[in-house]
C-alpha cells in the first residue's frame, strides 16, 4: 500500500508552497492571503525513491470558534485519521503562535510518526533566529525553505525513514481464480445499485441522495460461474465539492485504499453526464496505481442508438489518454450489459497478472526492431539486446540496451502499444522501462 502522508499547519505558514515543492508541480494554489486552501489536495510523489501519496490541508486551528475554520479543522482531522505520516510546518521566521501550540500538542498525542518543520528557513541566520521552535522539545526537526528548496532532501530522508519498512514490490497475495473490483466514481452515479445487483441481495444502501456510501463494502460471490470479490466504495466528488465538515473527506482516502487492493478498479459514470474531468482524474489515479481499469457508462437502456454514440464518443475523448481502457454500456437497474462488465472485468483481472515468456518476447522484439529502430542519436541508433517481463500487477517489462537515455519518449510509448497490440493486457496499464546491461541486476 502507498504510505499517505498529510501536511498540517496553521495559516499561511507555506503548506501549499512544500506540497507544490515535493510534487514537483504546482498543484496546489499559493497565495499571501491565509486561508487559501480550505480543500484537501491529493498528489503521489517519489521521495528518496519510494511513493508516497501527500495531501495538502487547510490551514488548522484545532480550538477555533469559527464555524468556517471548524469545518477545515474536521477536513484536517479526517485527513490525519488515515495517514501513516504526519508533515507538521511552522513558520521558522516568525515567533511561534498559540494555534502553532495547539497543533504541537495534538499531535503528541497521536501514535503515528510526525516530522516537525520550520520553514521560510534560508539560511544560518534565519536557523538562529527560530529559536522559539526549539523550546518545544520536538523530536525530528528539520530546516527547510520550501520556496527556495533548502533542506528538501533532508525532509525526504527523514520523512522515508519514519515509513514503515518498504514491502516487497507485489501486488496484494492472489486468490486463484477471483478477480478482486473496486466500484468507484462520483457520488449517485449507481454503485451501490450495481453492487446489490451482483451480489443478489441489498447490502449496500441505495438513495438518490448522493454520499448514502461512507465506508467501503465488501462481499465475495460468483457470477457466470466466475468467482468475483467486488467492494463499493463511497462517491468521490471533485474536491471543491466536498462539505468540510462531512466525513465524506475520509471517504475519499478509504476509497482509494480499496482501489489499491483490488486487481481492477470499475469506474462507473452516470450515462447523463458521461466521463467528467473528475473520472479522468480518477481513473489518471488507478492506472497510477497499477489497476486494470474498466469505464462503465451507467443508465445506458434510457438511451436509443444514436444518443449513445454520441456518449461515447464525448467518452473517447475525455479518455484520450487511455484508449486501452474498455467503456462500456450498463444499467444497474435493469442489469442490461452487466454480463459482458463482468466478463471483461474477469479477463482484465486475468490480463493484470499475465506473464509473457521471454523468448517469445524477445522473438516478438525482432519484429518490431526489423520495422522500427529507436531515432538516432548522435548518428547512432541505440541498439535493443533483448527484452523480459520482471513482474505483474502492471505487468511490467524491461528491455536492454547500449544507450538506454537515449530511448525516446516517443520510442518507449510505440514499443508499449506494439506489445498490447500483440499481446492483448486488455484494460491494463503496462510500464515499459530501458536499462542498460551494468543495470540489469538493478
Amino acid at each position: 500500500m502507498t504510505p499517505i502522508v498529510v501536511v498540517v499547519g496553521r495559516p499561511n505558514v507555506g503548506k501549499s508552497t512544500l506540497f507544490n515543492r515535493l510534487l514537483g508541480a504546482s498543484i496546489a494554489i499559493v497565495d499571501d492571503q491565509p486561508g487559501v486552501t480550505r480543500d484537501r489536495h491529493y498528489g503521489d510523489a517519489f521521495l528518496h525513491g519510494r511513493l508516497v501519496t501527500l495531501v495538502d490541508t487547510g490551514g488548522l486551528d484545532p480550538d477555533s470558534d469559527d464555524p468556517l475554520n471548524q469545518g477545515i479543522a474536521a477536513h484536517v482531522l479526517a485527513a490525519i485519521e488515515e495517514a501513516d505520516a504526519v508533515l507538521c510546518i511552522l513558520d521558522g521566521a516568525a515567533a511561534v503562535t498559540e494555534p502553532d501550540s495547539r497543533i504541537i500538542r495534538m499531535l503528541r498525542k497521536l501514535d503515528k510518526p510526525v516530522i516537525y518543520i520550520a520553514n521560510k528557513v534560508d539560511g544560518q541566520r534565519q536557523s538562529e533566529q527560530a529559536y522559539d521552535i526549539y523550546s518545544f522539545g520536538l523530536p525530528n526537526l528539520v530546516f527547510v525553505s520550501a520556496l527556495h528548496g533548502r533542506g528538501i532532501g533532508d525532509l525526504e530522508a527523514a520523512l522515508v525513514k519514519s515509513l514503515p519498512a518498504v514491502q516487497e514490490s507485489t501486488p496484494p497475495p492472489v486468490e486463484e481464480g477471483v478477480t478482486r473490483i473496486a466500484i468507484l466514481g462520483r457520488p449517485n452515479a449507481g454503485k451501490s445499485s450495481l453492487f446489490n445487483r451482483l451480489v443478489g441481495t441489498e447490502r449496500s444502501l441505495v438513495a438518490s441522495i448522493p454520499g448514502t456510501t461512507r465506508d467501503p463494502v465488501d462481499a465475495r460471490f460468483n457470477f457466470g460461474g466466475r468467482a468475483f470479490h467486488v467492494v463499493d466504495t463511497a462517491g468521490i466528488r471533485r474536491q471543491s465539492h466536498i462539505d468540510r465538515k462531512s466525513v465524506e473527506a475520509v471517504s475519499v482516502l478509504r476509497a482509494i485504499r480499496a482501489m489499491e487492493r483490488a486487481d481492477v478498479a470499475l469506474v462507473l459514470c452516470d450515462g447523463n453526464e458521461g466521463v467528467t474531468e473528475q473520472d479522468a482524474r480518477l481513473l489518471g489515479l488507478c492506472v497510477d496505481r497499477g489497476r486494470g481499469v474498466i469505464v462503465g457508462v451507467n443508465k445506458c437502456d434510457l438511451f436509443d442508438r444514436a444518443v449513445r454514440k454520441t456518449i461515447f464518443d464525448k467518452c473517447k475523448n475525455t479518455l484520450h489518454f487511455i484508449p486501452w481502457a474498455p467503456t462500456l454500456p450498463v444499467s444497474a437497474l435493469s442489469g442490461f450489459g452487466v454480463d459482458e462488465l463482468m466478463l471483461v472485468a474477469h479477463r482484465t483481472g486475468q490480463q493484470l497478472h499475465r506473464r509473457i515468456g521471454t523468448g517469445e518476447l524477445n522473438r516478438f522484439m525482432e519484429q518490431i526492431l526489423a520495422k522500427h529502430t529507436p531515432p538516432t542519436h548522435g548518428g547512432r541508433a541505440p541498439r535493443i539486446y533483448y527484452i523480459t517481463q520482471v513482474s505483474v500487477a502492471p505487468p511490467t517489462f524491461v528491455a536492454i540496451s547500449n544507450a538506454p537515455d537515449h530511448i525516446t519518449e516517443a520510442y518507449k510509448r510505440y514499443v508499449a502499444n506494439q506489445i498490447r497490440k500483440h499481446f492483448g493486457f486488455e484494460g491494463t496499464p503496462l510500464v515499459v522501462k530501458f536499462r542498460s546491461r551494468d543495470r540489469e541486476s538493478n
